[in-house]
């Protein structure tokens, strides 16, 4: 799920989480300030229904708003992340021999 699409086009996607779920309140939807795992929690709470199914509920709805480019986008960014964070771990493991310190 890509966070910044739910974040940039917030409130169209609001407005159609209304629509869809109609016993949801604006203030519950608000309540989210448009993080998907809290929506996702919020359709657990309020329908009892499964997060697997809730989080396919919600993916399926951003999908409607993320085109070709954004796509792209998210992979790549998502790509870099991964090799920031592979990076990050490896520079934390990696001991400092006494021939490197200053």
């Amino acid at each position: 799920m890509n966070s910044s699409i739910l974040s940039g086009k917030w409130k169209e996607i609001k407005g159609d989480v209304l629509k869809t779920w109609g016993e949801l309140t604006s203030d519950e939807v608000d309540r989210t300030e448009g993080n998907a795992t809290s929506l996702i929690g919020l359709l657990e709470q309020k329908f009892g229904i499964a997060k697997e199914e809730a989080t396919k509920k919600i993916n399926d709805l951003i999908s409607r708003y993320q085109d070709k480019g954004e796509a792209k986008a998210e992979s790549f960014s998502d790509k870099m992340n991964g090799k920031i964070d592979q990076a990050k771990v490896t520079v934390r493991d990696t001991p400092i021999r006494s021939d490197d310190r200053h």
